[in-house]
């Protein structure tokens, strides 16, 4: 029969790819999009082994009724796969985000995740009564999993949080044999950085973060003109799901020793000092 894998965060960037990688490979996709616009144009685009879910990974209720969709189209059969994809970036000193920008972060990059995973654990294998191999999942992390940046600080916790997650669920769904994998992209060509370079910075103006904040929203503009392209994470993600021994966790950069050894190793300090240096983080006088 055709494997099944439901993927969140479809209509644009990694996700989108993702989706139609893996529908070239003979697979169907479950994709979930937070608008029914979106769901019709994605369903006239990708065709029939694509189906559109509605909801956002916040809203327990509606990946409840997702989840009974999906339920009755695998008709018996386990999920290959579920893609916890779905993500936002807000930028900002920790110093001055608000409350509410930073449960909004944490609502949908960590418990967005969560909910979404404790929905579809059954139809991967967490029950008995299916019939299939289990299925794997897969969690959209970054390098900001591992290694906080200035003034990305809400997205950096997200992240942290999500791996912290991931290594936790690996480790307890050994019992119904269900795999976890993390994938650890840099920068990517997304609009999750166009998306953050829209976080509002005016009132870091003639302030101590104000050089800092424009360096780190340049940063985050040049992101989805160099980075990588979504489709190597969208083969990194049909590895995650395929490879008979996969890698608890996969970092994707462009350059291995400079985006991600180096800052992964080098003494915090003197990271520290050198990201101060560089984004003219300055002690106040």
């Amino acid at each position: 029969m055709m494997q099944s894998v439901v993927i969140t965060g479809v209509s644009t960037g990694i996700g989108r790819s993702a989706a139609e990688h893996l529908l070239k490979l003979g697979y169907r996709v479950f994709g979930s999009v937070r608008q029914e616009a979106t769901a019709v144009e994605m369903k006239a685009h990708l065709g029939e082994s694509f189906i559109p879910l509605v909801f956002d990974v916040t809203d327990e209720p509606a990946v409840a009724k997702a989840k009974a969709l999906v339920e009755a189209a695998l008709a018996g059969q386990t999920l290959a796969a579920l893609v916890n994809n779905a993500g936002i970036a807000v930028a900002g000193p920790l110093e001055t985000i608000n409350t509410a920008d930073l449960r909004r972060q944490l609502e949908t990059n960590l418990m967005g995740p969560h909910i979404v995973t404790r929905a579809f654990l059954p139809l991967l294998g967490a029950v008995k009564g299916f019939s299939g191999l289990p299925g794997r999942i897969v969690n959209v992390s970054s390098i900001a999993g591992r290694i906080s940046f200035p003034l990305m600080g809400p997205y950096a916790v997200s992240k942290h949080g999500l791996e912290a997650y991931s290594d936790s669920l690996r480790r307890e769904l050994q019992v119904w044999g269900i795999d976890v994998i993390v994938l650890g992209p840099g920068a990517v060509k997304t609009p999750i950085w166009d998306k953050a370079e829209q976080n509002d910075m005016s009132s870091l103006a003639g302030g101590p973060y104000e050089v800092a904040a424009k360096g780190m929203m340049g940063y985050a503009a040049s992101s989805a003109i160099n980075g990588l392209e979504a489709l190597v994470i969208a083969k990194a993600v049909e590895k995650a799901i395929t490879a008979k021994r996969p890698k608890a966790r996969y970092v994707l950069v462009k350059n291995f020793l400079i985006d991600w050894w180096v800052p992964a190793h080098l003494p915090k300090r003197l990271f520290d000092a050198a990201l101060a240096k560089g984004l003219g983080l300055h002690r106040q006088k």
